[in-house]
């Protein structure tokens, strides 16, 4: 089952919510309270969504968030540097998917999809972009799946010796069951 969990809840399920974190990006454990607290400050920005995967039990299987992408948020502006002139429009009615992450022993069972697809659901945004550490991994598969393609590729993030990925994919999502009216054939054009 997937539920939106409000702001005003959000500080309840934040340590569960971290520890999934810490399991699913193999971190130090300490890394999911630095984390914790981006998460609070991002509840503040325009278009905040927090969505959960719970099993029968009410046990938390993943999570996902993201906001809208504004000039002056320290991802947009180093995207924007990173994807170009030819890619701005990508980022001119964007969600930015901040963070995506399930229980390993989860993985490979659509919980992430579902996730994805919920924080999705009826946003007015164009696109929705993300950030993913580079590497064939299920969570590259489910982004190709749902029609993310490549703006930058190897980019560095400061503070991260990782190369990222930087994806951005049209809404509504391929395979979503809408259809734009405007584009019925899905050609992207307007």
């Amino acid at each position: 089952m997937i539920i939106d969990v409000p702001p005003f809840d959000l500080p309840s399920r934040l340590d569960e919510a971290m520890a999934i974190y810490v399991a699913a990006m193999n971190y130090h454990p300490g890394s999911g309270r630095q984390r914790a607290d981006h998460v609070l400050r991002h509840m503040e920005l325009q278009a905040f969504r927090f969505r959960i995967a719970l099993d029968a039990d009410g046990r938390m299987l993943g999570f996902g968030y993201g906001y809208t992408s504004l000039p002056g948020q320290w991802w947009h502006d180093l995207v924007r540097k990173a994807v170009g002139r030819g890619y701005g429009e990508w980022l001119d009615s964007a969600f930015e998917l901040s963070e995506l992450h399930v229980l390993p022993a989860e993985q490979g069972r659509a919980v992430g999809e579902r996730i994805l697809r919920s924080l999705a659901e009826g946003l007015p945004h164009h696109t929705m972009l993300l950030s993913t550490p580079e590497g064939d991994n299920r969570a590259w598969r489910l982004y190709r799946r749902l029609g993310f393609v490549d703006l930058a590729r190897h980019h560095l993030f400061p503070g991260d010796h990782r190369p990222f990925g930087v994806l951005g994919a049209r809404l509504p999502f391929a395979g979503s069951g809408d259809v734009d009216e405007s584009d019925p054939l899905g050609l992207g054009l307007r």
